[in-house]
């Protein structure tokens, strides 16, 4: 069979409208594509590669799980679901997990269970559930309705009620529409999608007040944020603040599907048996695999060293900055970072993500004023600054054009 992006129009539903390369390979934080051009790979599969593609770790717990056993039903637990729920407990505020198949599916569960919750602890009043513009949590109705954003959730119908968008890093507007019927707020310790936020101080300790005040559980969706992303396992763990619930995916599997939501006892308990559930949630392969992924990254050698990546790629932004004066700031945290584009360049962010790739060097955007930068955890620092001379003739690409 003859496999071309134009296959891709032929056989695909067109929500998706993928670049014309294909990559067949990857080994670390480089990328080969069907006619054998070398990529260098910044983007991770947008924060979930964290150890890279093809880490030979991870490649032995896939073989040898797949050789072992693959599936069961719920109706019976398995050793890898309950090795890797014990060590997310050990390393977390968190005492029980949930597995699921996805961010969406893991949010999902979050946003059910602060319902249930709610209901059963205060009555069917408190269902509030309050977010941030410009948020992301998932594609599911229930998560895209939750995600500030309206360009992906109008369009289908009556959405789900009792949801309420507040201005990151504005408390004020928070206090505005919490109460004592809100049940959750939930929020990203960082945003991603809406264009790499990081949180002020003061107000992700006075949005967790604000839920104290108004028996509200707190929900950290880190499933961008999450498995080292930021420098710490979870991002909540550098803001000096503990919330109720977090979600966690795309890095835990370090490319294989898995999700989790995370929760104290009391909490959890609300989630009864039959309230809740996934057919592949907790199956044996996607937690051996991110059993892996996670006694790699949960290391002082992992976690410090982004802190240090994340040096190499602030300066040698900058650097190219200083030449170029097309970028306004750089946004984020460890290596979650976005470069915001000046006023001359609004809305280009695009041309800057293709320019990259015809330099052979794989980056993302986060709307349409950021390029993002969210690569392997691990990735060499020869490879940051080998991907960061590819940006730079890239960003002279588009600024002389």
């Amino acid at each position: 069979m003859n496999v071309t992006r134009d296959l891709f129009n032929e056989v695909m539903v067109p929500n998706y409208n993928p670049a014309a390369i294909i990559p067949v390979k990857g080994l670390g934080s480089r990328l080969w594509d069907q006619a054998g051009s070398e990529y260098i790979d910044f983007a991770g599969g947008i924060a979930v590669n964290v150890l890279g593609h093809c880490h030979p770790d991870v490649v032995a717990a896939l073989k040898s799980q797949g050789e072992t056993l693959w599936h069961l039903s719920n109706v019976l637990t398995n050793e890898p679901a309950l090795r890797l729920a014990k060590k997310l407990t050990d390393a977390t505020f968190a005492k029980k997990v949930y597995f699921a198949n996805s961010g969406a599916e893991a949010n999902e569960a979050a946003l059910k269970l602060a319902r249930r919750f709610a209901l059963d602890q205060f009555g069917e009043q408190k269902n509030q559930i309050i977010a941030f513009k410009q948020g992301f949590h998932g594609r599911t109705f229930f998560t895209v309705t939750v995600g500030g954003q309206t360009s992906y959730s109008d369009g289908f119908g009556p959405k789900p009620g009792a949801i309420e968008h507040a201005d990151y890093n504005d408390l004020a507007s928070l206090e505005t529409l919490i109460s004592d019927n809100t049940c959750a707020v939930m929020m990203e310790p960082l945003q991603g999608e809406g264009g790499i936020i990081s949180p002020s101080a003061d107000f992700v300790k006075g949005v967790r007040a604000l839920c104290d005040k108004h028996n509200a559980l707190l929900i950290f969706d880190e499933v961008q944020s999450g498995i080292g992303r930021t420098g710490d396992l979870y991002a909540y763990m550098g803001l000096g603040v503990t919330p109720d619930i977090i979600t966690t995916a795309k890095a835990l599997g370090g490319g294989f599907p898995i999700g989790a939501m995370l929760t104290t006892t009391e909490i959890a308990q609300h989630l009864k048996i039959g309230t809740h559930g996934s057919t592949y949630g907790g199956n044996p392969l996607a937690c051996a695999v991110a059993e892996t992924v996670l006694d790699i990254v949960n290391t002082p050698e992992v976690l410090s060293g982004v802190k240090h990546k994340e040096q190499l790629f602030r300066k040698g932004i900058e650097a190219i900055n200083q030449q170029y004066h097309c970028f306004s700031e750089i946004r984020g945290k460890g290596l979650l970072l976005g470069a915001v584009l000046s006023e001359d360049f609004a809305g280009r962010a695009r041309d800057f993500l293709v320019a990259s790739a015809e330099e052979k060097l794989m980056c993302l955007v986060a709307g349409a004023n950021v390029v993002r930068f969210t690569p392997s955890l691990i990735i060499p620092d020869e490879d940051i600054q080998e991907g960061l001379a590819r940006f730079e003739r890239a960003v002279a690409k588009v600024v002389n054009s």
